[in-house]
């Protein structure tokens, strides 16, 4: 038996993480993983919300049988060190939809990191994650596309989007695909910057107030992340969760 071990950011998947409060968790913290299996033809949606005030590590293993649907939904708000990984193995015809948001500030380091695997033809999955953050905060997403040689037709999407709205805060992307096949549609993009000074200065035009507006903006901002979540009341506590964090911070 090997004795557990904490990585390092030397290691990739790794790199962004806040080591510090991994080495409080403890190496074997991560070794759990949960695991979930999608009957062929079967739709399971899942929606997680962290917001705890110690560090935390969620690690989902999922294989999505041929004909299945999995769809994961998740806000990391968490208060000190967060991250959520999934691993997925989609089988022929099988799909994976993703929405995660990563919001707050502070100085704490959340991450959501996916890694997905078109192992069978026919399969799809489409992923957007959006990030705000102020203070000297930071939100990572780490996300990765493999597409196994047999696995044509398969039709792959990965979005991220960053808002950072505080100079102290930081993001940082890292997209990757692995195509083996040749008959496939794969596309990733991530793009970072600030409040869009131009749309504020439209809704103060319109009479809203300038914090009325922000907080609009950024609702219309994380919502992209949860409209493929068909459960109404699912997708408000979600997205009601990342905005209070926002409102606290203004209360501060």
């Amino acid at each position: 038996m090997t004795q557990a071990t904490l990585p390092t950011t030397r290691d990739e998947e790794w790199r962004y993480a806040d080591i510090a409060s991994l080495a409080r968790l403890g190496a074997d913290t991560l070794e759990s993983w949960t695991s979930l299996e999608v009957a062929p033809g079967e739709t399971h949606c899942q929606c997680l919300l962290l917001d705890a005030s110690a560090p935390q590590v969620q690690r989902l293993r999922v294989t999505v049988g041929e004909g299945g649907t999995c769809a994961i939904f998740v806000v990391n708000a968490a208060q000190d060190y967060a991250r959520l990984e999934v691993e997925v193995t989609l089988k022929q015809a099988a799909h994976f939809e993703f929405g995660g948001v990563t919001i707050g500030g502070g100085d704490a380091v959340r991450e959501i990191v996916t890694r997905v695997t078109h192992a069978a033809p026919d399969a799809t999955s489409n992923q957007v994650v959006r990030s705000v953050h102020w203070g000297q905060a930071t939100g990572n997403f780490l996300g990765r596309i493999m597409v196994a040689r047999h696995a044509q037709k398969t039709d792959a999407t990965q979005d991220f989007k960053a808002l950072l709205l505080e100079k102290g805060a930081s993001a940082n992307a890292r997209p990757e695909l692995e195509i083996f096949a040749d008959d496939v549609k794969c596309a990733h993009g991530a793009a970072i910057g600030q409040m869009d000074e131009a749309a504020r200065f439209y809704m103060a035009s319109r009479g809203i107030d300038p914090e009325a507006a922000r907080r609009l903006l950024i609702r219309a901002f994380i919502a992209d992340a949860l409209v493929a979540l068909d459960d109404d009341g699912e997708r408000e506590r979600l997205q009601n969760a990342a905005l209070a964090v926002l409102e606290a911070e203004v209360a501060a």
